[in-house]
Protein backbone atom coordinates (compact mmCIF):
# COMPACT_ATOMS: atom_id res chain seq x y z
CA UNK A 1 0.00 0.00 0.00
CA UNK A 2 1.09 3.31 -0.81
CA UNK A 3 0.73 6.23 2.34
CA UNK A 4 -0.63 9.89 2.04
CA UNK A 5 2.85 11.23 0.97
CA UNK A 6 3.13 15.15 -1.10
CA UNK A 7 -0.35 14.38 -2.42
CA UNK A 8 -3.19 13.58 0.83
CA UNK A 9 -6.26 12.56 -1.34
CA UNK A 10 -6.52 11.71 -5.49
CA UNK A 11 -9.61 11.07 -7.33
CA UNK A 12 -9.68 10.49 -10.68
CA UNK A 13 -11.90 11.18 -13.92
CA UNK A 14 -11.23 8.43 -16.32
CA UNK A 15 -11.41 9.98 -20.04
CA UNK A 16 -12.01 8.31 -23.48
CA UNK A 17 -9.75 10.95 -24.84
CA UNK A 18 -7.28 13.78 -23.38
CA UNK A 19 -8.74 17.32 -22.55
CA UNK A 20 -7.46 20.85 -22.80
CA UNK A 21 -6.24 22.76 -19.84
CA UNK A 22 -8.43 25.76 -21.21
CA UNK A 23 -11.66 22.70 -20.50
CA UNK A 24 -10.63 22.18 -17.45
CA UNK A 25 -10.46 26.01 -16.21
CA UNK A 26 -14.08 26.29 -17.59
CA UNK A 27 -15.31 23.59 -15.41
CA UNK A 28 -13.89 24.84 -12.37
CA UNK A 29 -14.29 29.06 -12.42
CA UNK A 30 -16.59 28.45 -8.80
CA UNK A 31 -13.47 27.28 -7.73
CA UNK A 32 -11.29 30.33 -8.55
CA UNK A 33 -9.27 28.32 -10.61
CA UNK A 34 -5.48 29.17 -11.70
CA UNK A 35 -3.40 27.66 -14.18
CA UNK A 36 0.19 26.09 -13.24
CA UNK A 37 2.50 25.47 -16.14
CA UNK A 38 5.05 23.79 -14.08
CA UNK A 39 5.93 20.29 -15.60
CA UNK A 40 8.00 17.33 -14.37
CA UNK A 41 10.94 15.87 -16.12
CA UNK A 42 8.40 12.75 -16.15
CA UNK A 43 4.64 12.60 -16.42
CA UNK A 44 3.60 10.71 -13.40
CA UNK A 45 5.27 13.13 -11.24
CA UNK A 46 2.78 15.95 -12.56
CA UNK A 47 1.76 17.80 -15.92
CA UNK A 48 0.49 21.86 -16.39
CA UNK A 49 -2.28 21.66 -13.89
CA UNK A 50 -4.91 23.81 -12.58
CA UNK A 51 -4.54 24.74 -8.98
CA UNK A 52 -7.73 25.31 -6.77
CA UNK A 53 -7.14 27.17 -3.36
CA UNK A 54 -7.71 24.70 -0.19
CA UNK A 55 -6.45 26.07 3.39
CA UNK A 56 -4.13 29.00 2.39
CA UNK A 57 -2.92 29.28 6.00
CA UNK A 58 -1.50 26.12 5.90
CA UNK A 59 -0.36 26.19 2.01
CA UNK A 60 -3.10 23.74 0.99
CA UNK A 61 -4.21 23.46 -2.48
CA UNK A 62 -6.30 20.57 -4.83
CA UNK A 63 -4.15 20.22 -7.99
CA UNK A 64 -5.46 18.72 -11.50
CA UNK A 65 -3.64 18.00 -13.64
CA UNK A 66 -4.31 15.86 -17.33
CA UNK A 67 -2.86 12.60 -18.31
CA UNK A 68 -2.81 11.93 -21.44
CA UNK A 69 -2.47 7.75 -21.31
CA UNK A 70 -4.06 5.33 -19.97
CA UNK A 71 -4.38 4.17 -15.81
CA UNK A 72 -1.20 2.87 -14.95
CA UNK A 73 -2.72 -0.04 -12.89
CA UNK A 74 0.24 -2.05 -12.67
CA UNK A 75 1.56 0.73 -10.92
CA UNK A 76 5.11 -0.30 -12.23
CA UNK A 77 8.04 -2.27 -12.18
CA UNK A 78 11.20 -2.39 -9.84
CA UNK A 79 13.07 -2.64 -12.98
CA UNK A 80 11.99 -1.37 -15.81
CA UNK A 81 9.55 1.20 -14.47
CA UNK A 82 11.04 2.87 -11.37
CA UNK A 83 9.88 6.22 -11.72
CA UNK A 84 6.08 5.05 -12.05
CA UNK A 85 6.49 2.70 -8.97
CA UNK A 86 8.30 5.52 -6.50
CA UNK A 87 5.47 7.78 -7.85
CA UNK A 88 3.14 5.36 -6.57
CA UNK A 89 4.76 4.83 -3.55
CA UNK A 90 5.22 8.16 -2.55
CA UNK A 91 1.47 9.11 -3.38
CA UNK A 92 1.15 10.22 -6.27
CA UNK A 93 -1.92 8.08 -7.42
CA UNK A 94 -3.62 8.50 -3.97
CA UNK A 95 -3.87 5.99 -0.78
CA UNK A 96 -4.06 3.02 -3.15
CA UNK A 97 -2.94 -0.66 -4.42
CA UNK A 98 -1.77 -2.05 -7.91
CA UNK A 99 -4.82 -3.51 -9.50
CA UNK A 100 -7.22 -0.93 -7.72
CA UNK A 101 -8.84 0.00 -10.96
CA UNK A 102 -9.39 -3.65 -12.26
CA UNK A 103 -10.69 -4.69 -9.05
CA UNK A 104 -13.06 -1.84 -8.89
CA UNK A 105 -14.43 -2.96 -12.17
CA UNK A 106 -15.05 -6.73 -11.28
CA UNK A 107 -16.63 -4.84 -8.14
CA UNK A 108 -19.15 -2.86 -9.97
CA UNK A 109 -22.55 -3.89 -8.84
CA UNK A 110 -24.49 -0.44 -9.12
CA UNK A 111 -23.41 0.25 -12.79
CA UNK A 112 -23.05 -3.22 -15.14
CA UNK A 113 -21.18 -1.12 -17.57
CA UNK A 114 -19.15 -0.77 -14.90
CA UNK A 115 -17.36 -4.02 -15.37
CA UNK A 116 -16.17 -3.01 -18.88
CA UNK A 117 -16.18 0.58 -19.49
CA UNK A 118 -13.72 2.20 -17.33
CA UNK A 119 -11.21 0.44 -18.37
CA UNK A 120 -11.54 1.90 -21.78
CA UNK A 121 -9.97 4.77 -21.02
CA UNK A 122 -7.41 7.08 -23.23
CA UNK A 123 -6.43 9.79 -20.21
CA UNK A 124 -7.16 10.59 -16.80
CA UNK A 125 -7.53 13.41 -14.56
CA UNK A 126 -6.00 13.49 -11.41
CA UNK A 127 -7.30 16.05 -8.52
CA UNK A 128 -5.37 15.96 -5.67
CA UNK A 129 -4.69 17.37 -2.54
CA UNK A 130 -1.42 18.45 -0.83
CA UNK A 131 0.01 21.08 1.30
CA UNK A 132 3.29 20.77 0.30
CA UNK A 133 2.30 22.20 -3.50
CA UNK A 134 2.72 25.55 -2.91
CA UNK A 135 4.78 25.47 0.66
CA UNK A 136 8.21 26.10 1.48
CA UNK A 137 11.06 23.06 1.64
CA UNK A 138 10.48 22.48 4.98
CA UNK A 139 6.82 22.37 5.28
CA UNK A 140 4.92 19.50 6.88
CA UNK A 141 3.01 16.83 4.56
CA UNK A 142 -0.22 17.15 6.70
CA UNK A 143 -0.38 20.32 9.07
CA UNK A 144 -1.09 19.87 13.05
CA UNK A 145 -4.66 20.04 12.29
CA UNK A 146 -5.26 18.10 9.18
CA UNK A 147 -8.92 16.39 8.76
CA UNK A 148 -9.31 14.20 6.11
CA UNK A 149 -13.11 14.27 5.99
CA UNK A 150 -13.60 17.92 4.97
CA UNK A 151 -10.33 17.81 3.11
CA UNK A 152 -12.18 14.45 1.20
CA UNK A 153 -15.76 16.14 0.59
CA UNK A 154 -13.78 19.27 -1.02
CA UNK A 155 -11.74 17.24 -3.47
CA UNK A 156 -14.85 15.18 -4.79
CA UNK A 157 -16.76 18.34 -4.97
CA UNK A 158 -13.80 19.40 -7.57
CA UNK A 159 -14.22 16.04 -8.83
CA UNK A 160 -17.92 16.43 -9.52
CA UNK A 161 -17.43 19.38 -11.35
CA UNK A 162 -15.49 17.54 -13.91
CA UNK A 163 -17.12 15.15 -13.92
CA UNK A 164 -19.48 16.75 -16.59
CA UNK A 165 -17.03 16.85 -18.98
CA UNK A 166 -18.73 15.28 -22.46
CA UNK A 167 -15.27 13.05 -22.62
CA UNK A 168 -15.48 11.73 -19.54
CA UNK A 169 -16.75 7.94 -18.91
CA UNK A 170 -16.25 7.26 -15.21
CA UNK A 171 -15.71 8.78 -11.69
CA UNK A 172 -12.93 6.26 -10.12
CA UNK A 173 -11.83 6.78 -6.43
CA UNK A 174 -8.33 4.46 -6.37
CA UNK A 175 -8.44 4.52 -2.17
CA UNK A 176 -11.64 2.96 -2.29
CA UNK A 177 -11.52 1.10 -5.88
CA UNK A 178 -14.69 2.42 -6.71
CA UNK A 179 -16.22 3.19 -10.12
CA UNK A 180 -19.56 5.09 -10.82
CA UNK A 181 -20.88 6.24 -14.12
CA UNK A 182 -20.36 10.13 -14.09
CA UNK A 183 -23.93 11.24 -14.44
CA UNK A 184 -25.10 8.90 -11.51
CA UNK A 185 -21.42 10.03 -9.43
CA UNK A 186 -22.21 13.82 -10.03
CA UNK A 187 -26.49 13.49 -8.87
CA UNK A 188 -25.86 10.99 -5.99
CA UNK A 189 -23.11 13.48 -4.64
CA UNK A 190 -25.20 16.08 -5.17
CA UNK A 191 -28.27 14.89 -3.39
CA UNK A 192 -26.07 14.16 -0.40
CA UNK A 193 -24.01 17.96 -0.36
CA UNK A 194 -28.24 18.80 -0.46
CA UNK A 195 -29.12 16.89 3.07
CA UNK A 196 -25.59 17.07 4.30
CA UNK A 197 -24.97 13.60 4.22
CA UNK A 198 -21.69 11.90 4.54
CA UNK A 199 -21.40 9.99 0.79
CA UNK A 200 -19.63 7.14 2.39
CA UNK A 201 -20.48 4.87 -1.01
CA UNK A 202 -18.68 7.58 -2.98
CA UNK A 203 -15.93 6.74 -1.09
CA UNK A 204 -15.61 2.86 -0.06
CA UNK A 205 -16.56 0.02 -2.85
CA UNK A 206 -18.65 -2.38 -0.31
CA UNK A 207 -17.20 -6.05 -2.03
CA UNK A 208 -18.53 -9.15 -2.03
CA UNK A 209 -16.37 -12.57 -2.07
CA UNK A 210 -17.73 -15.86 -1.93
CA UNK A 211 -15.16 -17.64 0.22
CA UNK A 212 -16.75 -21.78 -0.95
CA UNK A 213 -12.82 -22.64 -1.87
CA UNK A 214 -12.21 -22.25 2.21
CA UNK A 215 -15.71 -23.24 3.70
CA UNK A 216 -18.89 -24.17 1.40
CA UNK A 217 -21.78 -22.08 2.08
CA UNK A 218 -19.34 -19.00 3.50
CA UNK A 219 -19.04 -15.58 2.03
CA UNK A 220 -17.71 -12.21 3.30
CA UNK A 221 -18.58 -8.61 2.59
CA UNK A 222 -16.19 -5.85 3.20
CA UNK A 223 -15.83 -1.96 2.64
CA UNK A 224 -12.82 -0.32 0.81
CA UNK A 225 -11.76 2.76 1.00
CA UNK A 226 -11.50 3.39 4.69
CA UNK A 227 -8.06 4.77 4.68
CA UNK A 228 -8.87 8.09 2.80
CA UNK A 229 -10.20 8.72 6.08
CA UNK A 230 -7.28 7.63 8.28
CA UNK A 231 -9.22 4.32 9.54
CA UNK A 232 -9.86 0.75 8.92
CA UNK A 233 -11.95 -0.75 6.59
CA UNK A 234 -14.48 -3.31 7.56
CA UNK A 235 -15.28 -6.76 6.76
CA UNK A 236 -18.18 -9.74 7.88
CA UNK A 237 -17.72 -13.07 7.24
CA UNK A 238 -20.93 -15.47 7.75
CA UNK A 239 -22.87 -18.24 6.24
CA UNK A 240 -24.43 -16.95 3.18
CA UNK A 241 -27.51 -19.08 3.96
CA UNK A 242 -28.71 -17.15 7.07
CA UNK A 243 -28.23 -13.68 6.02
CA UNK A 244 -28.59 -11.33 3.52
CA UNK A 245 -25.65 -9.57 1.59
CA UNK A 246 -27.44 -6.70 1.21
CA UNK A 247 -28.29 -6.40 4.85
CA UNK A 248 -24.90 -7.19 6.03
CA UNK A 249 -23.45 -4.50 3.54
CA UNK A 250 -25.82 -1.71 5.09
CA UNK A 251 -24.56 -2.96 8.37
CA UNK A 252 -20.78 -2.14 7.52
CA UNK A 253 -21.52 1.22 5.71
CA UNK A 254 -23.33 2.31 8.56
CA UNK A 255 -20.17 1.69 10.63
CA UNK A 256 -17.97 3.26 8.22
CA UNK A 257 -20.22 6.15 8.40
CA UNK A 258 -19.65 6.50 11.96
CA UNK A 259 -16.32 5.61 11.94
CA UNK A 260 -16.01 8.59 9.50
CA UNK A 261 -17.89 10.84 11.57
CA UNK A 262 -16.28 10.12 15.09
CA UNK A 263 -13.38 8.79 14.72
CA UNK A 264 -11.83 5.21 16.13
CA UNK A 265 -14.32 4.43 18.70
CA UNK A 266 -15.01 0.80 17.73
CA UNK A 267 -12.93 -1.56 20.56
CA UNK A 268 -12.18 -4.71 20.67
CA UNK A 269 -15.36 -6.94 21.70
CA UNK A 270 -17.59 -4.37 20.84
CA UNK A 271 -21.38 -5.23 19.36
CA UNK A 272 -23.76 -3.79 17.27
CA UNK A 273 -27.09 -5.05 16.76
CA UNK A 274 -27.23 -6.39 12.72
CA UNK A 275 -29.04 -8.76 10.08
CA UNK A 276 -30.80 -11.44 11.76
CA UNK A 277 -31.95 -8.99 14.60
CA UNK A 278 -28.79 -10.45 16.49
CA UNK A 279 -25.88 -8.59 17.99
CA UNK A 280 -22.37 -8.71 16.06
CA UNK A 281 -19.42 -8.40 17.17
CA UNK A 282 -16.20 -6.21 15.91
CA UNK A 283 -12.78 -7.87 16.89
CA UNK A 284 -9.81 -5.15 15.16
CA UNK A 285 -7.66 -7.77 12.39
CA UNK A 286 -4.03 -6.69 11.34
CA UNK A 287 -4.57 -8.51 7.80
CA UNK A 288 -8.37 -8.62 5.98
CA UNK A 289 -9.21 -11.67 4.30
CA UNK A 290 -9.57 -10.42 0.64
CA UNK A 291 -7.21 -8.63 -1.37
CA UNK A 292 -5.23 -6.35 -0.90
CA UNK A 293 -4.58 -7.32 2.88
CA UNK A 294 -4.89 -4.09 5.35
CA UNK A 295 -5.87 -3.56 8.53
CA UNK A 296 -9.87 -3.89 9.13
CA UNK A 297 -12.61 -4.64 11.97
CA UNK A 298 -14.04 -8.24 11.57
CA UNK A 299 -17.47 -8.41 12.46
CA UNK A 300 -18.99 -12.09 13.07
CA UNK A 301 -22.65 -12.86 14.11
CA UNK A 302 -22.80 -13.84 17.49
CA UNK A 303 -25.32 -16.77 16.42
CA UNK A 304 -23.44 -19.74 18.21
CA UNK A 305 -22.24 -20.78 14.94
CA UNK A 306 -18.38 -21.54 15.07
CA UNK A 307 -16.47 -20.22 12.08
CA UNK A 308 -14.57 -23.00 10.47
CA UNK A 309 -10.58 -22.52 10.77
CA UNK A 310 -10.12 -22.21 7.34
CA UNK A 311 -12.38 -19.28 6.52
CA UNK A 312 -10.43 -16.97 8.41
CA UNK A 313 -6.57 -17.63 7.68
CA UNK A 314 -3.84 -16.39 9.71
CA UNK A 315 -1.85 -13.07 8.42
CA UNK A 316 0.62 -13.59 5.69
CA UNK A 317 4.09 -12.69 7.09
CA UNK A 318 5.23 -11.08 3.82
CA UNK A 319 2.77 -8.29 4.51
CA UNK A 320 4.77 -7.56 8.02
CA UNK A 321 1.36 -8.21 10.16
Amino acid sequence: MTYKGFYTQCLVILLRAPVSLRDIVDRLRAFEAQTSELRSSNWVLGNPSVVLPFRADVSGAVIVDLVDRPWPDHMGDAKRETELLAAWLTGHFGVTWPFSLKRACLQSWGWAEGKTVPLRNKAFLRVRSSYVFNGPDDAPLKPTDYEPLSELKFVTRVAAALAGLPQAISYFDPAGERVWAPKDFTEYFAQAEAQDSLPISIWCNLRHVNLKDRAEGWCLVDTMGMAQLDAADHEAIFPSARYKSTEVGELLLNMATYIAQNGPVIADGDTVDGPGDLHWKATPAEESQALPHRSVIRWLPMDGRPVPPAVITAPNPRTGA
